[in-house]
């Protein structure tokens, strides 16, 4: 990158969070006409793209792995904000909110974003290789969260309906917080090696030599996070009216509002994730993805538990049978996928294959 381009950077990163957080601000309890509706749209964009930015910031500073636990905790700082921003006082209608974008992340980050890093991987370099000791373990976590939280609801009978009681909820928030915790631990600290990039014979990174942030950068960057952040959640408060408005006057299903949240969110880990595998770091994107879907999970439920608290209106977790087998579908493919520790454009491509047919039956279920 030339010194120009990263002056430009970090002039648009700097000030894309403060001017969304100044809408934010002058937006707030106002009646929004459609072009302020769609310069909000604008701002909440550049502030989520800055947001990424700024963790990538911090977690070059940090280094692997937290950097991809960084990536991953503000994107889920993200999600739950959104989430419990459109649920609060939304009553009976949000009630499904929370569960559509949790599975919807796990969707994304299981078979959109590592389909798409394993294809770019094997395109450049012919087989993608990852740890397959960290990346099971990863997996293992993602598809044990997803069946606690999103498919045993449907099966209690407790409480009428796909939901938990408080005290199975309240269990299932525990479970997952620790969980998570225990994870952090083993990927930072226990086994911080099996989730390190697998270095190929003569392999050499310019990228790996470079200065990391000086630490003034990294608060800097820590700071404008935080903005960010605050402007994410706030503008996306401001335009999710329009957003279940479009959704209900296309007649489409109201988890199409998770789907929609959830694209907005991962589409920076997203790019990160391509970035890193197109540079053969295919762990590194192994990391986004299932960190992120871990994370998602993990402090999406105990945030919505708390929350629950005192929104209005019922908490539906548990799954139907359609999104079930998508969910059983992803945990086999995946677990093949992980084991060898290596992958082919044939693994990215079925794991591409299963996230449009969420997609298409998402809109058309």
């Amino acid at each position: 990158m030339s010194s120009s381009t990263a002056s430009l950077a970090r002039q648009w990163t700097t000030w894309g969070p403060v001017v969304a957080a100044l809408v934010l601000v002058a937006a707030w309890g106002r009646d929004l006409p459609g072009f302020a509706v769609g310069l909000i749209a604008l701002c909440l964009i550049a502030a989520v793209l800055a947001a990424v930015h700024h963790a990538e910031v911090i977690a070059h500073r940090v280094g692997e792995p937290y950097g991809s636990l960084v990536l991953a905790v503000a994107v889920t700082v993200i999600e739950v904000g959104l989430i419990v921003t459109l649920m609060a006082g939304g009553g009976e209608k949000t009630s499904t909110y929370a569960r559509d974008t949790v599975f919807a992340a796990v969707m994304i980050t299981c078979n959109g974003i590592v389909g798409l890093s394993l294809l770019v991987a094997a395109l450049r370099n012919r087989v993608a290789v990852f740890n397959a000791e960290g990346s099971g373990g990863a997996l293992a976590t993602v598809c044990t969260l997803a069946t606690m939280t999103l498919v045993l609801p449907t099966f209690t009978t407790s409480h009428p309906g796909p939901e938990f009681s408080s005290a199975q909820l309240a269990f299932a928030a525990v479970a997952s917080i620790c969980l998570y915790g225990v994870f952090v631990g083993v990927q930072t600290v226990r086994h911080r090696d099996y989730f390190l990039p697998v270095p190929r014979p003569g392999q050499d990174s310019a990228e790996e030599h470079a200065d990391p942030p000086t630490r003034r950068d990294a608060w800097t960057s820590l700071g404008l996070l935080v903005v960010a952040l605050v402007a994410v959640v706030g503008n996306a408060k401001l335009i999710s009216p329009t957003i279940e408005d479009g959704v209900e006057s296309a007649g489409l299903p109201k988890a199409v509002v998770g789907v929609v949240i959830a694209l907005m969110v991962l589409l920076p880990e997203t790019l990160a994730a391509v970035r890193a595998a197109r540079r053969d770091r295919v762990q590194t994107s192994l990391n986004l993805a299932y960190g992120s879907a871990i994370a998602s999970i993990g402090l999406t439920i105990p945030a919505i538990a708390l929350a629950s608290i005192w929104l209005s209106g019922p908490l539906v977790l548990g799954l139907g049978p359609l999104h079930m087998v998508l969910l059983v579908l992803t945990g086999v493919v995946s677990a093949l996928t992980v084991v060898p520790g290596r992958a082919t454009l044939l693994q990215g491509s079925v794991h591409l294959a299963i996230f449009a047919a969420f997609v298409f039956l998402s809109f058309s279920p």
